[in-house]
């Protein structure tokens, strides 16, 4: 189906007028008495502080607000080095040194001792402001923050040209279209839920390619392809080289293979905490375009120079670890199964994800509005990366959820006062699916599964790649991107330009992506036959296809063409015939569809590893210590959702890959 300019079921506004953000009294003297509260409370807990009474309290609360209007759009203007840094610090001494001089304003009976006991009252202010804010219901006045993004957006410049509608697309990373659904009813996602039920919204599913994983829907969905993209990292065997879907040099080559001017943000648009651009004009947080980078990016001056985003951020950072550690407790305490590795760095990890980033991308979308750009594109990866450790639906999994849907009722309620009416469209590039992971199961990794079986030089020298959260690089590449400092690791030093990682002297490359594994025999440089496994490493394929966690295998057999290998049976995919049980009985229909276009890759393994998948009980197992995964097949990792405007036009046949998305998308731009 598609659409004019002039299509009556296309409503096209008519001499767009942005509104004003106007301040709310009521709303504005509860916020002031609150914040005087929260400085009495902090006064009374910090022995070395003293305020002498309510009037003085409000008196300096009101100090304090002035200040966080004022000084925003001047310290944005500022172009600090190292901005994460100097901004950050910045503020906070902003605020510690109005708090220490204050006592001058209301006449002495304010007393601080010392600038680090300002800097304490600070914090502990923002803390227990932030507290009473949400048992009040009051902080969800977006009004005064608005006004402050409206001048930070003044002073970098209207984009808006016309009143053409612009698009807003809103991706959550890893969310299935049936956990969607369960968290609307489930009282999870009240304000996605009002935009279906009530504010005529639409909720269309699609299903992934394989892999089914952020790095390859994302080329499909922002660039119009995801060809020869296997996994979320593979072997380019003639090069030697290992590719990933997090590195730099990796994204920015993939993004250059599958650019062909037709992205989806060309044009004017931009992209926000992606791993790959779209070809947008302006990025942030965008992992392809890190290398093109020089300095600080200066999308962080005005996210940092607010200094309630700053207070704010620290204080949630804090009760985001306090979060993660309360509920890991809980899991072990409870012996909840499956249990995802929760320790190390990843408390730091999950902060970061759920407070810093999603922050700062919906700083970015509002300051895009007010701006006017004509089409955004922003991922929020905080839902993935707590379901990963703690499980696709439990408790601190469905709050981040829920925090998620919050942030984008803000993005919503924000479309009134930009500079041009939007479009806002929220999707997922994969869903996920849950089960204990092949190393619980067993006792031992796929990586030793298959050294065991090797043959020949080949045993003794596997190199696996099985750890690691798809976006474990964005914390870094945050820090980076901000204040213009590298962070690439030792290992990716080599040639900084350059994609990929030498395989070296490795003779087998073991990789994990969610529940779809990948085996590289490094013996040749093309991949080798299913007649030359057999005869090479005669144990090896029968290993693995009559091990219980292992629900399918893909190989090339020159004499008859792509072949699907299963415990019971086989599959001749190009030929349709089935010896014995099909391996793919308890997958999808299509499955056996993406298993041909994945055997038809140029980087494609010599063995493509599928675990098995149960149906009744909903479950698989990863090979990376995830216990709720995507990458593969099986289970509702491949069902991902669009929630639009019901007037967008979708075409009559299903949307399978992520390059029908982007089609749908991109008639949607000048349809918006």
């Amino acid at each position: 189906m598609s659409t004019t300019p002039d299509d009556p079921r296309v409503p096209r506004p008519v001499g767009w007028h942005p509104e004003t953000p106007r301040l709310r009294p009521v709303r504005l003297i509860i916020s002031w008495v609150v914040s005087a509260v929260a400085l009495l409370l902090a006064a009374s807990i910090l022995p070395s502080v003293d305020i002498q009474g309510a009037p003085k309290a409000l008196l300096l609360a009101l100090v304090v607000a002035v200040l966080n209007a004022v000084l925003p759009p001047i310290i944005a203007a500022l172009r600090l080095p190292l901005t994460l840094l100097l901004g950050f610090v910045l503020v906070l001494i902003v605020d510690a040194v109005a708090l220490y001089y204050a006592a001058d304003l209301v006449d002495g009976s304010f007393a601080i001792p010392s600038y680090g006991a300002a800097f304490a009252m600070s914090l502990m202010t923002a803390a227990i402001d932030l507290v009473l804010q949400v048992l009040l219901g009051t902080n969800d006045d977006e009004q005064f923050t608005l006004r402050v993004v409206r001048r930070i957006a003044r002073r970098q410049g209207t984009l808006a040209k016309d009143d053409s509608p612009g698009l807003i697309c809103l991706e959550i990373d890893g969310l299935g279209l049936p956990v969607l659904e369960r968290a609307m009813r489930s009282g999870h996602a009240p304000h996605l839920a009002k935009w279906l039920y009530e504010d005529g919204y639409a909720l269309t599913g699609w299903e992934t390619d394989l892999s089914s994983q952020t790095g390859a829907s994302q080329a499909g969905i922002l660039l119009g392809s995801n060809e020869n993209i296997p996994a979320f990292r593979w072997v380019e065997k003639e090069k030697g080289l290992i590719m990933s879907c997090s590195r730099p040099q990796d994204c920015a080559e993939i993004e250059r293979r599958h650019a062909t001017g037709d992205g989806l943000l060309v044009n004017g648009g931009a992209s926000r905490g992606n791993l790959l651009s779209g070809e947008a004009d302006d990025a942030i947080l965008t992992i392809s375009r890190l290398g093109d980078e020089v300095g600080p990016n200066p999308g962080y001056r005005g996210f940092l120079a607010n200094g309630f985003n700053v207070t704010r951020m620290v204080v949630l950072f804090v009760w985001e670890i306090s979060l993660e550690l309360i509920a890991a407790a809980r899991q072990r305490r409870r012996d909840i199964r499956p249990r995802g590795h929760r320790g190390g760095v990843y408390p730091l990890l999950r902060a970061v994800m759920t407070t810093f980033v999603r922050d700062l991308v919906i700083f970015s979308v509002l300051t895009d509005m007010m701006r006017g750009r004509p089409a955004v594109y922003a991922t929020f990866a905080s839902y993935d990366e707590v379901a990963h450790h703690s499980g696709l639906e439990r408790p601190d999994t469905l709050e981040a959820l829920r925090k998620l849907d919050q942030q984008f009722g803000r993005v919503a309620a924000a479309r009134p006062y930009a500079k041009r009416p939007y479009e806002i469209v929220v999707l997922s590039d994969h869903g996920q699916t849950q089960g204990a992971t092949f190393k619980q199961r067993n006792g031992y990794g796929l990586d030793e599964l298959v050294e065991r079986h090797l043959s020949g030089a080949a045993a003794g020298t596997v190199m696996s790649l099985m750890g690691g959260d798809e976006i474990d690089a964005v914390p870094r590449a945050a820090f980076g991107e901000a204040t213009g400092r590298e962070t690439t690791r030792e290992e990716e030093k080599r040639d900084r330009n350059a994609p990929g990682v030498p395989v070296g002297d490795r003779q087998t490359v073991v990789m994990g992506s969610g529940n779809l594994g990948l085996v590289y025999l490094m013996e040749e440089p093309r991949r080798l036959t299913f007649e030359e496994l057999e005869e090479r490493h005669p144990e090896l394929l029968t290993a693995m296809r009559e091990h219980p966690h292992i629900g399918w295998l893909l190989v090339r057999s020159a004499e008859r063409g792509a072949l699907v290998l299963g415990g019971d049976g086989e599959l001749e995919l190009e030929t349709g015939k089935v010896t014995g049980t099909n391996p793919l009985a308890g997958f999808s229909p299509t499955a056996a569809q993406h298993l041909l276009r994945t055997d038809g890759f140029e980087h494609v393994a010599d063995i493509m590893v599928g675990s098995f998948y149960d149906p009744q009980l909903h479950e698989g197992c990863a090979f990376e210590e995830l216990i709720s995964f995507h990458g593969g097949l099986g289970g509702e990792q491949t069902e991902a959702f669009l929630l639009h405007p019901k007037h967008l036009p979708l075409p009559d046949e299903e949307l399978i890959g992520a390059a029908a998305v982007h089609r749908v998308l991109k008639g949607w731009r000048p349809a918006a």
